[in-house]
């Protein structure tokens, strides 16, 4: 299967700032690429490099087989690109700036636009200084994929998003690769590249730490539970349990940390007579410093 992104020794320095180091990455084809890791890890800075917005220091980025500083405007034809911070004009409406988008890209499907818009639930008339983080981010999803790219680029494309439509912007992404695409998406959220990606690269502090498929990455994936009990909490029948870690006993509640289903802890709950039972899954910013700890000689990151 070809390759649609390929990066050799990938570095950037920002003086004495680290950026990224020596970064290897393959993107195949028709899948979606998760690139994860937590706030200031570097990916927002590989993003940029292989778009051509700024040079790396040293190593090469080839998207589409074309080497990202020698013809951009080849590779910019191809692709959608939603960054990190949208901002635009701020005088003009959401319609007015789809079609400037458009119109750049030498036209688009009206009736593909109109479909986006109307899933999306966006409202084109207001400008776009009067939109909601949210509402912002609509506009720059319908730009991104109006056109039908061979590449989505996407740098946390669903910040400001609320869940309902996160769920239809998954489903177009899916519809989108069914039809050729590839995707790369960029996101410091675990569970959301869990549910939407084929492989995941994990960049920490600049470096691939790990590059698998997405179901192979589980193991990072903890929930913290707290449970709260009329009497005496009892502590060692969850210390017994398969996956559980880090049993804190305080007062009345139990905090502890499991490691895959949390279906054991819950039945053991119910049976201990359980008042109170809340569970999350942390960031990965949490996951991360559990996992490796935090460098305390790290120098400064940046995106």
């Amino acid at each position: 299967m070809a390759s649609v992104i390929r990066t050799e020794k990938l570095t950037k320095n920002y003086g004495s700032h680290r950026g990224i180091v020596d970064v290897d990455l393959e993107v195949q084809q028709g899948e979606i690429f998760g690139f994860l890791g937590p706030n200031g890890a570097g990916k927002t800075t590989t993003i940029r490099i292989l778009l051509d917005l700024i040079r790396p220091t040293s190593g090469k980025a080839f998207v589409f087989d074309i080497e990202s500083t020698a013809d951009p405007s080849a590779i910019h034809r191809r692709i959608g690109y939603l960054p990190g911070e949208f901002a635009l004009y701020d005088r003009l409406t959401g319609k007015q700036t789809l079609e400037y988008f458009g119109n750049l890209r030498g036209g688009v499907d009206r009736a593909y636009q109109a479909q986006l818009i109307e899933r999306f639930e966006l409202d084109t008339s207001r400008r776009f200084r009067e939109y909601s983080k949210g509402n912002k981010q609509k506009v720059g999803l319908v730009a991104a994929l109006q056109h039908k790219p061979e590449l989505l680029m996407l740098d946390e494309p669903t910040s400001g998003l609320d869940p309902l439509v996160q769920q239809t912007f998954f489903n177009t992404v899916r519809e989108h690769v069914k039809d050729g695409a590839t995707v790369f998406l960029s996101s410091h959220i675990l569970s959301e590249v869990e549910k939407s990606c084929d492989r995941v690269a994990i960049i920490r502090e600049g470096r691939i730490v790990r590059l698998d498929r997405v179901d192979a990455l589980r193991d990072l994936a903890h929930h913290q539970v707290e449970m709260r009990f009329a009497g005496e909490p009892p502590a060692g029948e969850f210390e017994k349990l398969t996956g559980v870690s880090d049993v804190e006993v305080t007062d009345h509640l139990i905090r502890l940390r499991v490691l895959g289903p949390i279906t054991g802890v819950v039945q053991a709950a119910a049976k201990l007579g359980v008042t109170d039972f809340l569970s999350r899954e942390p960031s990965l910013e949490e996951t991360f410093l559990a996992q490796y700890g935090r460098s305390e000689s790290a120098p400064a990151e940046v995106k």
